[in-house]
């Protein structure tokens, strides 16, 4: 086993100590025997203070759930998603807009946890990612600006989906966040993860399903791809058509994973003014040629590379390598990474290093335990996250944040 692969063993299915409920320097540590509910029950419980739900109903959700039984953990958390959609809609009839919005936005994230342990053939997967969709939609009805769902052509009949949300600081034409997710991470997600970030400091978004991600992947098979400059292209190719869009101010984010797909990105897309790794990595192939079968999400790795076992997954990370790439890359990058990362610190540091190594303008942004926010991806801290890396990208921009309240 490597060094990364050990350390990342160690950190998430190292030996339960304490069978407690507890907290760990990455964050609420639920079910200490179950590491891998446990990490994504933080991160549904990190987003609460985004919107993703709330603290009281996650916590009502997992006091219900079979430990380690992931049709537990669907059932539990349908119950709380239909629960705040149901209440959405009743206060939308009554003109209550604002508490409409916020029961959609939380249903929306619930499902999405509804939905993450089912099979991909399992009949209930694409129904429940259907609902976290039309939560979605409902809460962009009424977003100022007005959300756009919008599709982007990628391939025959086979659109990737995405939503675009305009800043409602500063007239003309805006910059703009193009935000993707990772292995498991879709649009849905987004708005937790980048979106209201951005919004927030005077830059559009477009939260995107690019292959191997989100509807692209559930609704038309399509599986991830190592040179993501070919669909962060085609998202280019769609906003320089607005008129409302500066084209000389695109930027790309991903996270987790999708920090490779940023990377990647910005050293082969010149067009791309800035781009964000959260998550860092050099060697997809060097991180995941140990994983075995039973890792904790083989069976979301096999799908969205479109392989039968691991080390067919691992066979297929073999492009995934950015060494080569970072020497033709141009605009400022940033690499924001968690101290207790689940998946190990060294892949973030190797990126880091081999980039400024050929000249790259990169900042690397290391969050430790002592400020929170040392997870994979800041999930037990999205706030502070979105706050390092939009702040960083704000910058960049030449944005003034006070003219931006001012007005």
């Amino acid at each position: 086993m490597t060094s990364a692969s050990a350390a990342e063993k160690k950190l998430i299915d190292s030996e339960v100590v304490d069978e407690h409920a507890h907290y760990e320097p990455y964050g609420w540590h639920h079910w200490p025997k179950y590491p891998w509910p446990s990490y994504q029950f933080r991160r549904s419980l990190g987003e609460t203070q985004e919107g993703g739900g709330t603290v009281s109903e996650s916590f009502l959700a997992a006091s219900r759930m079979i430990p380690g039984n992931y049709d537990s953990w669907h059932n539990e958390w349908m119950i709380v998603a239909n629960a705040s959609m149901a209440r959405g809609e009743q206060a939308e009839a009554y003109g209550h807009i604002q508490t409409a919005m916020n029961c959609y936005l939380r249903a929306a994230d619930m499902y999405r946890s509804a939905e993450f342990w089912l099979d991909p053939a399992d009949p209930r997967r694409l129904p429940t990612f259907d609902k976290c969709e039309a939560a979605t939609h409902r809460f962009m009805n009424w977003t100022v600006p007005k959300g756009e769902i919008v599709e982007i052509p990628y391939e025959p009949g086979m659109p990737m989906t995405g939503y675009f949300f305009r800043s409602p600081f500063g007239d003309g034409k805006q910059p703009v966040l193009i935000s993707f997710g990772g292995l498991d991470s879709f649009k849905d997600e987004l708005w937790f993860m980048t979106g209201r970030g951005a919004l927030q400091r005077g830059i559009s978004v477009l939260l995107m399903d690019g292959p191997g991600q989100g509807a692209t992947l559930r609704r038309y098979g399509l599986v991830t791809r190592y040179d993501y400059e070919v669909p962060v292209g085609k998202c280019i190719d769609w906003l320089e058509l607005r008129d409302d869009v500066d084209p000389g101010r695109i930027a790309v984010s991903g996270s987790s994973f999708g920090g490779y797909h940023a990377a990647r990105a910005g050293c082969m897309e010149p067009r791309l003014a800035a781009a964000i790794s959260h998550g860092g990595v050099l060697s997809l192939y060097d991180r995941y040629k140990d994983r075995a079968e039973d890792h904790g999400l083989a069976g979301h790795m096999k799908w969205v590379f479109g392989a039968d076992t691991m080390k067919g997954v691992a066979e297929k990370t073999r492009n995934f390598d950015l060494r080569g790439a970072f020497e033709h890359m141009k605009c400022p990058y940033l690499i924001l990474h968690g101290g207790h990362d689940v998946l190990g610190v060294e892949a973030a540091k190797e990126g880091y290093q081999y980039a400024k190594s050929v000249g790259v303008d990169v900042t690397f942004i290391l969050v430790e335990a002592d400020t929170t926010g040392a997870e994979h991806c800041q999930h037990d801290n999205p706030t502070l996250g979105q706050e390092l890396m939009l702040d960083w990208l704000a910058d960049k921009f030449g944005i003034d944040q006070h003219g931006l309240i001012k007005t």
